[in-house]
């Protein structure tokens, strides 16, 4: 009878270990998939003749605990850090290219190096402020609404009302939720932050389960730095 039960028991394990291996093969696969597919959307975009003095700007894949991210620089600031699972992120992508005049090629610059460790650092609970050096790309109103953003502290949250409040327009808590929607910095600009006037989580460009996970997580965090 213990013989028996041991070998279920083993069986079990063996059993499970294979589904979890497959599990990650699957991701992983997925993950290669998707980092493939930006590449190669990056890389046909068509290559603008450049004037001496336009950008060119470097697009790096990077690994976070919440899924891959896209990160978009030039050598001083970053324009564009997005979950790669973000809707519509092709036509973002090719909204900044055209915007700026740029080129985007597949590289590594000073500005992405400072996220990617500054990203490892906020998922471990040890950075609550970040100051990769950003570029704002949006009109003087959605700009205003992102500077207000970046003043909510860590672990705490607004609302869209409060939020158009703390910009002297009361009532345009509406053309406040489309500015965060329209915000390309996820997490360093925390529109994730922003929730309904009764408690409920709103809308978020990476999936509501990442805005969960963010709220949860800064909460958590503070009350251990606190």
């Amino acid at each position: 009878m213990l013989e028996g039960y041991c070998l279920l028991i083993a069986l079990s394990w063996i059993i499970y270990t294979n589904l979890t291996q497959t599990n990650m093969s699957v991701k992983m696969k997925a993950e290669k998939s998707q980092q493939e597919y930006f590449q190669a959307l990056i890389e046909k975009m068509p290559k603008i003749r450049l004037p001496q003095d336009s950008k060119i700007l470097k697009a790096s894949w990077l690994n976070s605990p919440l899924g891959p991210m896209l990160a978009i620089a030039d050598e001083e600031k970053l324009f564009l850090l997005e979950f790669v699972e973000r809707r519509h992120l092709e036509r973002e992508i090719e909204r900044l290219q055209k915007k700026i005049n740029a080129t985007i090629i597949f590289g590594m610059t000073a500005p992405i190096r400072s996220i990617e460790q500054e990203l490892k650092d906020y998922f471990s609970g040890q950075l609550t402020t970040f100051k990769t050096p950003l570029f704002l790309l949006g009109s003087p109103f959605q700009q205003t609404v992102w500077k207000i953003l970046q003043t909510i502290p860590f672990g705490k949250t607004f609302s869209y009302a409060e939020l158009a409040s703390c910009i002297g327009k009361p009532t345009a808590f509406r053309a406040v939720a489309n500015a965060n929607g329209a915000n390309q910095l996820a997490i360093i600009i925390p529109c994730h932050r922003v929730i309904n006037s009764n408690g409920a989580l709103g809308g978020y460009g990476g999936g509501i389960t990442r805005k969960q996970w963010m709220l949860d997580h800064e909460k958590k965090n503070k009350a251990n730095t606190d």
